[in-house]
């Protein structure tokens, strides 16, 4: 679906909610759309699951929860706003245990 921009950052360690953090553009609410639709008709192909999906009715920001992976694909200005590879990525300090 030519998702544009895409990131993965790699979880493991630094959370327990999922293994690995998928993050893609679309262009426009369409786009946003006509990725999340097609990546969750490959997962339901897998065998797995259905995944939990957020966000399709606006289609600014669609979470797409697989249990070890997570997916966002946003749309460029929205993605910009939350920034959550600067949130999540390698360049986050390492958190300090308290003990």
């Amino acid at each position: 679906m030519k998702a544009e921009d895409i990131t993965v950052i790699d979880l493991v360690g630094k959370t327990s909610l999922a293994d690995a953090m998928i993050i893609a553009s679309g262009r426009v609410n369409r786009h946003v759309a006509s990725i999340a639709d097609s990546l969750v008709e490959a997962f339901k192909k897998t065998g797995l699951p259905t995944p939990k999906v957020e966000g399709m009715p606006a289609c600014d920001w669609v979470l797409i929860d697989t249990g070890d992976l997570i997916v966002h694909v946003f749309r460029p200005e929205v993605r910009q706003f939350y920034n959550l590879e600067k949130m999540w990525g390698a360049d986050r300090p390492n958190e300090r245990l308290v003990g």
